[in-house]
């Protein structure tokens, strides 16, 4: 897997970044009127120029107990169902607005713009000192899309389902970023490889949590998939750290996803840990 990506990196590394202008300016994506075929909409803003990285104590951070990572009910960020009554709610229930697919494709666009948001803010590239880079920026999508996939299969059979909206929300949504950055004769070329990338990402990061697997190696994965331009460089001293610090990130999305309820993580009534709060990070 690693020689693969190091092979793709040396050429989607001169792509621009996800959020590069010219892409669109929202990652929200809505499905029309509910129905089964995912639509786009716009990408998320532009944050081209990020702020100077400020020194950060990476050893000191993310060693508190997981928890739940719900959004309250009275948060400006939720996005719930809308509940339409009368004449409205009849014409709607006739479209299959509410049937359980059309509601699952719902909580699926909100799961992935939730994905995004924090793939997508500055502060996770300077927090673990990384550059905004197609390659870094992919790594961390997949990276996150395995969170979400991961406590989606823990709910079974209904899990899986809605991971597979989501799942082909975020496959449309790459091919779009890909083709918009200029890569279109070789489309389909570049998406089977980003493909093998995800799925052999997604396979290292599950051995790295098994029971019997060693301490350190969630963190050699990470190093390797997202921080090294090859997937060999020895890390050094400062990269190791925020390799290490990563690790205990991932750790505690991990058991913070699992604290939290069906609903919320269905609905996509859910936040990431904000990584531009120190309270939150230690």
């Amino acid at each position: 897997m690693f020689p693969r990506l190091g092979r793709a990196v040396a050429q989607i590394s001169k792509l621009p970044s996800f959020s590069s202008n010219g892409s669109p300016k929202n990652l929200s994506f809505l499905s029309r009127y509910g129905y089964a075929t995912v639509a786009h909409a716009d990408d998320a803003p532009s944050h081209n120029d990020f702020p100077s990285k400020s020194p950060v104590n990476l050893d000191k951070l993310f060693w508190s107990k997981p928890c739940s990572l719900a959004l309250p009910k009275d948060s400006p960020l939720r996005i719930d169902e809308p509940d339409y009554q009368g004449v409205r709610r009849f014409i709607l229930k006739m479209l299959l607005f509410y049937s359980k697919q059309s509601t699952s494709i719902r909580g699926a666009n909100v799961i992935y713009k939730r994905i995004i948001a924090q793939v997508d803010t500055p502060a996770i590239y300077d927090v673990f000192n990384l550059e905004k880079t197609f390659k870094i920026t992919y790594s961390l999508l997949v990276l996150h899309m395995w969170l979400v996939l991961r406590r989606l299969k823990a709910e079974g059979k209904e899990g899986v389902d809605l991971g597979q909206y989501v799942y082909e929300i975020y496959n449309h949504n790459v091919e779009v970023r890909v083709s918009k950055a200029g890569v279109n004769l070789l489309l389909l070329t570049w998406m089977k490889e980003l493909e093998r990338i995800f799925y052999g990402n997604v396979v290292a990061y599950d051995a790295a949590l098994l029971p019997d697997a060693k301490p350190n190696d969630l963190q050699i994965k990470l190093w390797r998939n997202i921080f090294s331009d090859d997937g060999a460089t020895t890390p050094d001293e400062t990269e190791l750290k925020a390799a290490k610090a990563m690790a205990r990130y991932v750790r505690r999305e991990v058991g913070s996803l699992s604290l939290t309820d069906k609903e919320s993580i269905f609905s996509g009534n859910f936040s990431f840990t904000p990584l531009d709060n120190k309270a939150s990070m230690t």
